[in-house]
């Protein structure tokens, strides 16, 4: 039970996380922009990190056939690209976006990617707690800056501020029960981790590489694209840490 109850903890700080908009409403737009392109920087190397330093190697400890474990990450990115193209689940990180419908469509692919990092999470930490700390941090490095995407498409959406903060929240709390359907499906169906770890492998490299790495080629200023280069690296070295001390 140790592990579920490290999972529902987890889950409820990442489900917390939705909630930072409310800070960010404080800020002037160029404060805000430039700590969101910081984070973006910082949260690519934490997914990549993530994927190639914890959730690959723990995969391919499980299973002994390599190309199936790889064969699974590929299938990840195949879903997750799916998933974004047809629930238009994309982050807005510029002041116009095409709106209103489309939040509400945000919140239904918000939720279910939340689903999917809950049992993430809940995989994780049956594995061992270390390893569900370092996933649980690569979510929310991840889950920063998407979840202020995410508060500015409802608002400008049309949503009053506290009503995009709600809707958020309640988006944010489909993390929980994904941890129990990983926390069910890794007790009961073998080699379930063996599965989920390299499908999330590929959903972090996915998003990673399709809509954090092209908004930080969208930056023209060298400074803050070599400080974007910098939070990147730091995003990778952090995960290279907690794996060391992982083993």
């Amino acid at each position: 039970m140790t592990g579920l109850l490290w999972s529902i903890v987890a889950s409820i700080i990442v489900s917390l996380i939705s909630l930072i908009g409310i800070f960010f409403t404080l800020m002037k737009e160029k404060t805000l922009d430039k700590i969101l392109f910081i984070l973006i920087g910082f949260a690519t190397g934490g997914l990549l990190g993530g994927a190639f330093l914890h959730l690959l190697p723990e995969a391919l400890e499980k299973n002994s056939n390599f190309i199936t474990t790889f064969l699974y990450a590929i299938s990840g990115f195949i879903i997750f690209f799916v998933l974004e193209r047809y629930l238009y689940w994309r982050h807005c990180h510029e002041g116009k976006c095409n709106v209103h419908i489309v939040s509400y469509l945000n919140l239904i692919g918000d939720g279910i990617h939340n689903m999917i990092d809950g049992m993430i999470i809940g995989t994780s930490f049956q594995v061992n707690v270390n390893f569900g700390v370092a996933s649980t941090l690569a979510i929310i490095l991840h889950e920063i800056p998407q979840e202020i995407g995410d508060f500015g498409v409802l608002v400008y959406g049309g949503f009053s501020k506290y009503k995009a903060l709600f809707y958020n929240f309640l988006s944010a709390l489909t993390a929980i029960i994904g941890v129990f359907i990983g926390y069910l499906l890794t007790t009961r169906v073998e080699n379930f981790s063996g599965i989920l770890l390299p499908l999330a492998a590929g959903g972090f490299i996915y998003i990673a590489a399709s809509d954090l790495v092209p908004e930080l080629h969208k930056e023209p200023d060298l400074k803050k694209s070599t400080l974007a280069i910098i939070t990147f690296i730091l995003g990778i070295i952090l995960m290279y840490i907690l794996r060391m001390i992982h083993t």
